[in-house]
């Protein structure tokens, strides 16, 4: 166990609760459904099921070629590829068995989640791997690790709705938003190293950023989250005009959190411990499966232009 235990730990499934973000493309394929399609429990268990592997499979890669690095860190330095406590050969094998597992489960599904497991999978290569290695660019670090949220989206679509894609607004508002949270766990951790040199040795893209850059980037993504959440309600549902208010405090209160010494916002698998704002986001998302279900005629005014 003690030889396991390092190569279970790598694969992170302390993450795994990050496939709550499939929650809302499962309720949004609902407002294009009229039935709810037999088996579908079944189904979603085996789309986390292939989801987790597929995450755990680019968490093993991440940790192993970060662990040079990882070692520069304050408290990263801790982790197991950090201490040398995994090999090579032990690492390739896991991320195979990942791969594989998470590929076969999510084909066995069908065709479109398939495909949208595969993509997870390559972005998690392009992300870590060289010569690509995203999370080495400026700017580009974020925008292409927050792509597995929209990823995500699709695949608790694709549980449901196996052919076609969900609306292009909002994936682009979850990708958008997804960018939001990536470039707040970017300046919560730049304003935990203070030393730029020990910043430049753990990340090289992070030593190119200062806490001015990575706030007006937050600002920008979350405009642009808002400007896609809009064209989204305008065109498919008037009701999550009610919900506007509560997402606009929803990343208010994440920015404050990143604002906090030492934040949980640079280690999001940390964020249980704000017990209230799981709470907040927990009934914010129930509020959205809700909305999904519900018609208000008298808001179709709305959407009306006024006659001159």
């Amino acid at each position: 166990m003690k030889t396991l235990l390092p190569y279970i730990q790598i694969a992170r499934p302390d993450h795994w609760f990050k496939q709550f973000f499939m929650l809302p493309g499962l309720c949004l394929a609902f407002l294009f459904l009229k039935d709810i399609p037999d088996g579908m429990l079944g189904n979603l268990l085996l789309g986390l099921f292939s989801t987790c592997c597929i995450a755990s499979a680019n968490y093993t890669i991440n940790e192993y070629l970060d662990a040079p690095f990882d070692r520069q860190h304050p408290t990263k330095c801790k982790r197991p590829a950090a201490q040398g406590l995994v090999c090579l050969k032990g690492v390739l094998i896991e991320y195979a068995l990942l791969s594989v597992a998470g590929l076969w489960s999510g084909f066995a599904l069908n065709a479109l989640f398939g495909i949208t497991a595969l993509i997870l999978l390559l972005m998690g290569i392009a992300y870590n791997v060289r010569p690509m290695r995203t999370k080495d660019v400026p700017y580009l670090d974020v925008i292409s690790e927050s792509i597995n949220n929209p990823l995500r989206l699709v695949l608790g679509w694709a549980v449901c709705i196996p052919d076609y894609l969900p609306p292009s607004s909002f994936l682009l508002a979850y990708w958008f938003g997804g960018a939001f949270l990536m470039a707040l766990k970017r300046f919560a951790e730049l304003r935990t190293i203070k030393s730029r040199e020990t910043v430049a040795l753990y990340r090289k893209s992070l030593a190119s950023y200062t806490e001015r850059k990575l706030l007006v980037s937050a600002f920008f993504y979350a405009m642009n989250t808002g400007l896609f959440l809009g064209i989204s309600l305008i065109k498919y549902k008037i009701e999550f005009i009610f919900l506007f208010p509560l997402v606009a405090l929803l990343f208010s209160w994440y920015f404050a959190l990143s604002m906090n010494a030492n934040s949980v916002v640079q280690t999001p698998e940390k964020l249980f411990q704000e017990k209230k704002f799981m709470l907040y986001t927990t009934l914010l998302v129930l509020l959205f499966c809700l909305t999904c279900f519900i018609h208000i005629e008298q808001l179709d005014f709305l959407l009306t232009p006024l006659s001159r």
